[in-house]
């Protein structure tokens, strides 16, 4: 089934839930496939109190609220039973539902399968990201994805609610890659670049253009991310 329609369809479960007496049942089962404990703990409550009142009358408001919460919990078992790549958040509302039932993906602890499979983001992205986490780099906040990463802008609506960041720390003031775009070779030397690093970024911008964003630098000039971190 396609990501698009995951969350349109209904689960068989949810009709069972209709079920006059018995359909509490049909939260047992979904708590067991979901792995959800208060799901089936509820579901039970509900069977028994229905057996129970069966002949009284609170076995009408019973059986619809049987109903009720079944149809409430039908998007979150859905997300909670989502094959790996399927469910991925392609608008903000989806994001935030998503958040709400899985929890949000640490970027600078994350895996680059996480990044790809909950995040949604395209591997080239993913294998960006994991390179700066491997180099030891540590994001602080959502706009440091495009401009560290490269990632698009609108990109980032869809992340944010999804998104957090393990460790944050005050960065020195009128620090940013930007400053690799205007520097000269001489400037870049005395803020601590090795000359042969600085020659490299000063010949390439000068040659192909300002840089994007500071993967940018990286993949165009080869130099190790550490290499210039400081300056980032």
């Amino acid at each position: 089934m396609s990501r698009d329609s995951w969350l349109q369809q209904t689960p068989q479960w949810v009709w069972c839930s209709c079920i006059p007496g018995f359909g509490g049942l049909a939260l047992v089962y979904a708590g067991y496939k979901a792995n959800t404990s208060n799901w089936m703990i509820l579901g039970s409550g509900i069977t028994i109190a229905a057996l129970v009142l069966s002949s009284g009358h609170l076995a009408l408001p019973i059986w619809v609220s049987q109903i009720v919460i079944a149809f409430y919990l039908k998007k979150r078992y859905l997300i909670k039973t989502a094959p790996k790549g399927v469910l991925l958040p392609e608008t903000a509302q989806t994001a935030s539902l998503i958040a709400q039932v899985r929890g949000k993906v640490d970027i600078n602890n994350c895996s680059k399968d996480d990044l790809v499979n909950l995040l949604g983001l395209p591997i080239v992205y993913a294998n960006d990201i994991e390179s700066l986490q491997t180099e030891g780099y540590i994001f602080t906040h959502l706009e440091e994805l495009h401009e560290i990463a490269g990632i698009p802008e609108n990109y980032l609506p869809r992340l944010a609610p999804l998104v957090t960041f393990s460790y944050d720390y005050k960065k020195e003031a009128h620090s940013s890659w930007k400053r690799l775009n205007i520097m000269s070779v001489q400037e870049l030397i005395a803020s601590g670049l090795e000359s042969d690093a600085a020659f490299k970024i000063v010949a390439e911008r000068q040659k192909r253009g300002d840089y994007k964003c500071a993967i940018d630098i990286k993949r165009r000039t080869n130099l190790p991310f550490y290499s210039y971190r400081h300056l980032v």
